[in-house]
């Protein structure tokens, strides 16, 4: 399926562990540089819009960190973006938004080894919400 820009309404950017420059508790935005792969979604990434770091592997999987888009993305030899994340208090578990059937359809689940960006819908979106929920930092998620 080829989106547009109203079928995101959070981008998930997937890393294989939790990054080293973010902090294992809440501490504020960490500026992160995140790698992508060449796509026409770079053109849909806009600074502001909400994102989410999805933690793959053995270790606490899940979403580990919320945040923002902080700049354009970088199309050239190393396409990447910048993002400003905060670390969760907790990892929202992945057997628990798998579990969910709002979520149980998104691409992270179906194509786990897919590539950056990856994105929620609007109905997945909301269940990971409401999976937050107190956990969420205030202000979050931005309104683009």
């Amino acid at each position: 399926m080829r989106l547009s820009g109203p079928d995101v309404a959070c981008w998930l950017l997937k890393s294989a562990g939790r990054p080293a420059e973010l902090p294992h508790h809440p501490a504020g935005p960490v500026p992160l540089r995140r790698c992508l792969r060449r796509s026409y979604r770079l053109d849909l990434l806009r600074p502001g819009q909400p994102c989410v770091l999805w933690i793959s592997g053995r270790v606490d999987p899940g979403v580990g960190a919320v945040g923002r888009v902080a700049s354009e993305a970088e199309d050239g030899p190393d396409p990447g973006v910048l993002v400003d994340l905060v670390a969760l208090p907790r990892v929202v578990p992945r057997r628990d938004l798998v579990a969910d059937p709002r979520f149980a359809t998104a691409e992270v689940v179906r194509m786990a080894a897919g590539s950056n960006p990856s994105f929620l819908d609007a109905t997945q979106f909301a269940a990971l919400l409401d999976h937050l929920g107190p956990h969420a930092p205030d202000g979050w998620p931005p309104r683009p």
